[in-house]
């Protein structure tokens, strides 16, 4: 279910009423437009780091690799707040695209997966901390505002993200220690909003839109010494995120229990044969 603030509205006797995800009713009347259009947000930056993903080979197990990191921040100026009400500022992330296969030669290959985002049953999925549903956390990267107040607040809320996963060397349904991981591709895509919510009225206001996008793709050659086995391809830097001109609305599922890494699951998919739940979901 999408839902989007109204662009405009015509001061109706009638207030328009949505029941969402989090379990109350959002009211989006001439009142809440007004107080959105006085929240100033200065300066939003987006970015991810320069450098190319790093690969470790430090283990005789498992392969490590570390991606650079998604950044984003934005300041913000709030209004004052006339009531006894509770704002929070801050970022929520939803993932909608993930591709995350490990190739082990002839024998088949393992995958990172998310079922219902899979088989297109959700459009989106929560990448909220796993706590602080629906933020991607609650140090940085939220701000709360406790009225009554009398002056602006000006504060600025950032986040950031990045993968650092281990890869079996050997298939992982195996007993036989022989490496055979042959390549590792992974692409994901992501949107970030940075997002006003009321925890007395439960309005909620879309501020900022980005996407951004972690692709990479490592060959690896099983027997090669350990240290020498793995070759990042592409890509050696990553494409910059977009901070979108025109706000998207937020999947219902990006702000409700499970997050992405409750519900992945690992399969094996072999060559030949049905695949196998290596892990399953949390």
């Amino acid at each position: 279910m999408y839902y989007k603030l109204p662009q405009d509205c015509e001061c109706l006797p009638l207030t328009v009423f949505l029941l969402t995800a989090m379990g109350c009713i959002q009211s989006f009347g001439c009142k809440s437009k007004l107080f959105r259009d006085n929240i100033s947000v200065l300066d939003v930056k987006a970015s991810i780091d320069p450098n190319p993903t790093s690969i470790d080979e430090s283990s005789s197990v498992v392969l490590r690799y570390r991606t650079p990191h998604f950044r984003a921040s934005a300041r913000v100026l709030f209004p004052p707040v006339p009531a006894k009400e509770t704002w929070t500022v801050g970022w929520i992330q939803a993932c909608n695209h993930m591709e995350f296969y490990n190739q082990y030669g002839e024998q088949g290959m393992s995958s990172w997966e998310l079922p219902d985002l899979r088989d297109g049953k959700i459009l989106a999925i929560s990448d909220s901390d796993g706590v602080n549903y629906p933020w991607y956390g609650n140090t940085t990267e939220t701000c709360v505002i406790v009225g009554p107040t009398k002056k602006v607040t000006k504060f600025t809320v950032s986040m950031n993200d990045n993968f650092y996963p281990s890869v079996t060397w050997a298939v992982p349904v195996s007993n036989s220690n022989v490496p055979q991981l042959s390549s590792i591709q992974r692409d994901q895509s992501f949107t970030t909003w940075l997002v006003a919510t009321n925890a007395v009225t439960c309005d909620l206001v879309v501020l900022q839109t980005i996407r951004w996008r972690m692709k990479l793709v490592i060959e690896v050659s099983p027997s090669m010494p350990l240290g020498q086995r793995a070759k990042l391809l592409e890509p050696i830097i990553q494409e910059q995120p977009q901070v979108l001109s025109r706000n998207e609305p937020i999947p219902a599922n990006a702000l409700v229990k499970p997050n992405a890494n409750d519900a992945q699951v690992l399969m094996w998919r072999p060559k030949t044969g049905d695949p196998i739940v290596v892990i399953p979901a949390k």
